[in-house]
């Protein structure tokens, strides 16, 4: 059965009337939708990881709704509604986009790419308040695809390492500074001294092109992957992991790193 925007938006205006709706759409506010959005999010781009086409289909229309969802809330705030937020993409996709609507293709790819930022960055400075290549870069990310998003920024007036290895010696410095605060026994300067090398190994990322976020997500999904292994060895064996040797465990972990990634 195919489905229609327009009714979406009618099923979100019924659950936010405030005499017949439902009490808990009803209550809700941008600030507290908003965890649920990047919540959405994220479940997209698992559903696209795992190649499971049923369960993106489903999750697009998570996102979709929380999308109707805000705009149904600005609408009832006399800010704008739904058809005013197809009308900003639409006009931001074909301003940006001239190689596709304006001029014959065949544009290079790099050239594209900064073409691109160019008019962000225009666009920026049109909306007033631009005072650092840093604006725009929202708060609500999660740290470490902010911490990219800040670095590539900074990168693009100049900011940026030489070279890998100026890169690593930075990562270096920040590591001692780290077992410095371990030994100092602050926590406050423990987690400071953390973040900044956390921040030094997304610019080593930078320098070598790779992204940072989705890097961590494989070495989570690998990590999760040799843990459940090293459990089934320990319940073959009849083993607590609380009464194990971290030796024994140290061998078992070794064991199911071999036995693949």
């Amino acid at each position: 059965m195919s489905g229609t925007i327009d009714e979406l938006i009618e099923i979100m205006a019924a659950l936010r009337d405030p005499e017949t709706g439902c009490p808990w759409d009803v209550k809700q506010d941008f600030s507290t939708i908003a965890p649920y959005t990047i919540e959405e999010a994220y479940e997209v781009s698992d559903a696209i990881e795992r190649g499971n086409m049923d369960h993106l289909r489903e999750e697009l229309g998570d996102l979709l709704l929380q999308v109707v969802f805000h705009a149904q809330m600005a609408r009832e705030a006399n800010a704008f509604g739904f058809d005013e937020v197809v009308a900003s993409i639409r006009d931001k996709m074909v301003e940006r986009h001239p190689h596709v609507f304006e001029r014959p293709r065949g544009v290079d790819e790099v050239e594209l790419r900064e073409a691109w930022e160019a008019r962000k960055e225009s666009e920026r400075q049109r909306k007033g308040g631009h005072e650092s290549a840093l604006d725009g870069v929202a708060r609500a990310l999660p740290a470490l695809l902010r911490a990219q998003k800040l670095i590539k920024r900074a990168a693009r007036k100049g900011f940026s390492w030489s070279s890998p290895n100026d890169a690593f010696t930075k990562c270096r410095e920040e590591l001692e500074e780290l077992q410095d605060a371990g030994r100092s026994g602050e926590y406050e300067h423990r987690e400071e001294e953390l973040g900044d090398l956390l921040l030094a190994c997304v610019a080593i990322a930078g320098q070598f092109g790779v992204d940072a976020e989705k890097g961590l997500r494989g070495a989570n999904d690998k990590f999760e992957r040799r843990f459940r292994r090293l459990e089934s060895k320990l319940r073959e064996r009849h083993w607590d992991m609380a009464d194990v040797t971290i030796e024994d465990l140290s061998r078992l972990w070794e064991q199911s790193k071999v036995e693949g990634r």
